[in-house]
């Protein structure tokens, strides 16, 4: 499920900000393949890796862009928390 989410949000991402998936992975994953590579049914990923990919489109997700209602949202993390 998560990695399906991951797709959807790649991919909702890279039109709205008219980026190739290539660039979006450098930018998510620091890997140019990754988001590529996860779409294949025999490529897994750790949670770990999963979740700060979402973690990274939670950040960076454009203000005028709806996030899926369907996707669960990372809360925002607090500068302050130490």
């Amino acid at each position: 499920m998560l990695t399906e989410h991951i797709s959807r949000l790649t991919g909702i991402y890279a039109g709205h900000r008219n980026l190739k998936l290539s660039t979006v992975s450098t930018y998510a994953a620091s890997d140019g393949k990754w988001l590529r590579n996860l779409r294949r049914p025999e490529v897994s990923c750790t949670l770990r890796k999963a979740h700060g990919v979402v973690e990274w489109f939670s950040a960076h997700w454009p203000a005028d862009l709806e996030w899926p209602r369907d996707i669960p949202r990372p809360p925002k993390a607090r500068k302050d928390a130490a």
